[in-house]
């Protein structure tokens, strides 16, 4: 695992070991900021089911100011916590350890005035991905022109809308389905 782009590409990103974590593949993440851009300077971005935290920290590499990264493992928000401070990005990455089937942490400074780029793993055929949509926008979380990016197995079914989030892009990469929304 490494970061495709921005100013940490090529960096590698260490691993998580014993746990059943899928990171986004290379390509996956180099087609990711192809569909929503590269540049995302002064972005606010939200990375829930976060793993290894490759989606943020990819963020963070692209110009993002801040990103608040949500998993429910002790071994990932380690590791997470530890690839921030390999690449000096301590102070632009908050990691929480949270269940999002209980919540999200809709309170926290970081996202508090919104976010602009969501990222959204949740273990494939989870069935998690509209109800955390529907809390995003039910928080009011996200900002105008706000984008999700919704990773799920190419087979498992998503919403085409839920309230102002719209699916404006479906693309398949091997058995990976990534969706990426947009606010209306």
């Amino acid at each position: 695992m490494r970061v495709t782009g921005g100013t940490l590409r090529g960096r590698h990103l260490t691993p998580i070991r014993g746990l059943h974590i899928r990171p986004s593949a290379d390509r996956v993440k180099e087609a990711i900021f192809s569909l929503i851009g590269q540049d995302l300077t002064n972005a606010r971005a939200l990375d829930l089911f976060a793993g290894t935290g490759g989606l943020g920290i990819e963020a963070l590499s692209r110009g993002a100011s801040s990103v608040l990264f949500v998993d429910k493992a002790e071994q990932a928000v380690r590791s997470i916590k530890r690839n921030l401070k390999q690449l000096g990005y301590e102070a632009a990455g908050a990691v929480l350890r949270r269940d999002l089937r209980q919540e999200l942490p809709w309170k926290h400074p970081f996202i508090r005035d919104g976010v602009d780029v969501t990222f959204l793993d949740p273990p494939y055929g989870s069935g998690l991905i509209p109800g955390v949509l529907q809390e995003l926008c039910q928080r009011r979380l996200l900002r105008p022109s706000s984008v999700v990016v919704a990773e799920s197995a190419k087979d498992e079914t998503v919403p085409e809308q839920v309230e102002e989030l719209t699916a404006a892009k479906t693309r398949l990469y091997g058995e990976t389905k990534v969706t990426i929304y947009r606010t209306a």
